[in-house]
């Protein structure tokens, strides 16, 4: 079987992300490692890509998926993805890990200081779940979901929308609307007094 082909198919000719991974995984010892950068459509996509999703998976390959900032290399701003294999996990889980909003803004690019650097590092060590930021999944889970990869299919991302105190707001409608009608009778008492009409009180 080719070394590109483990998967029983061929990655994509259009698409050959996954080409490249399966070269690397062929060439990784028994305690080796690899991190290889990927665009994201091969975490999701069907086809051949979901079928060889499917034997890293099943192998128990991949260690991590890590999601970055958009923007971080030069010639591209799609948001890239680092995909972690190992041939020496110590249990079947796949750890995710949302990094996209890990950077600092630079003039032409987005950039990863070594405290973004280090704090993933940290996270990737530890294999802790971490609100919003990683988690890890029972091999079952990635199976369930059709061998995805994406990490937003496991990692919730933070809320960033204002909380909205209902009762405070009702009571700034109230005082508007009230604020309105005595508007409404100043301007109806000032055309009255223009027209020279006495207002009926």
């Amino acid at each position: 079987m080719s070394v590109f082909a483990p998967a029983g198919v061929l990655a994509p000719k259009s698409k050959a992300d996954f080409a490249f991974v399966l070269h690397a995984l062929n060439y990784l010892s028994a305690k080796g490692r690899a991190a290889i950068v990927c665009f994201p459509g091969i975490f999701y996509r069907g086809g051949a890509e979901q079928k060889i999703r499917q034997y890293l998976v099943d192998n128990n390959y991949v260690e991590t998926v890590i999601s970055l900032a958009p923007n971080l290399f030069f010639g591209t701003t799609i948001a890239v993805n680092i995909l972690v294999l190992s041939k020496h996990k110590t249990d079947t889980k796949v750890q995710f890990i949302d990094a996209s909003e890990l950077f600092k803004k630079e003039t032409n690019n987005n950039i990863l200081t070594d405290a973004h650097i280090e704090q993933i590092m940290q996270v990737f060590a530890n294999k802790e779940d971490v609100a919003h930021l990683a988690k890890s999944v029972a091999f079952e889970t990635v199976v369930a979901n059709d061998y995805n990869l994406s990490v937003s299919s496991y990692v919730e991302a933070k809320d960033t929308r204002e909380i909205i105190d209902i009762a405070e707001l009702n009571a700034e409608l109230k005082t508007t609307v009230s604020k309105i009608d005595q508007l409404r009778k100043d301007i109806d008492a000032i055309v009255a007094e223009i027209e020279g009409c006495e207002v009926q009180k």
